[in-house]
């Protein structure tokens, strides 16, 4: 006698919101937020401009010297192909040296160089006080709310990133 299927198991119900349009209004807002913060750093920036894509690979190579290209595409959810293209750019405006992997000779290791270092740091320091400033200017209670939202922030940028290496 053959032993009885395991039955399906029950699709999860669909998140209930108070509005049903909170899930894509989440996204443009952390999207556009994004990019205003982006465009009012990029006027007080030195140098050639960098497009948002560069400077998360800087910021990836600053915070992990050595990573591979491959490493790096798949960090930054890019094709491989389009990090050459955003490494061959920064290399040529200075800001990344690639070198020979010792371990795999055809493979390339990202090291960021001192002028990428200063810049970052820079951006950095200017956007904590452009930020810091804006909200400054909320009430009490927006304030308070913004940042007990960051741990479901969080939470919320480690799902996407885990569903997306599952894929």
């Amino acid at each position: 006698m053959e032993p009885e299927p395991e039955p399906e198991p029950e699709p999860e119900p669909e998140p209930e919101f108070e509005s049903e349009d909170f899930p894509e209004a989440l996204a443009d807002a952390l999207a556009g937020l994004q990019r205003l913060i982006r465009r009012r750093l990029r006027g007080g920036t030195t140098g050639p401009s960098l497009r948002g894509a560069e400077v998360d690979l800087l910021r990836l190579v600053v915070d992990r010297p050595g990573i591979g290209v491959s490493e790096a595409a798949k960090e930054l959810y890019l094709a491989g192909n389009s990090v050459s293209t955003l490494v061959n750019r920064l290399v040529g405006n200075g800001y990344l040296i690639r070198e020979t992997d010792p371990a795999d000779r055809r493979a390339a290791r990202l090291l960021s160089t001192p002028a990428a270092d200063a810049r970052l740091r820079d951006w950095r320091q200017r956007r904590a006080v452009l930020v810091r400033g804006q909200v400054a200017r909320l009430g009490t209670a927006d304030r308070a709310a913004l940042e007990a939202a960051l741990p479901a922030l969080r939470e919320l940028a480690a799902n996407l990133h885990e569903e997306a290496e599952e894929t």
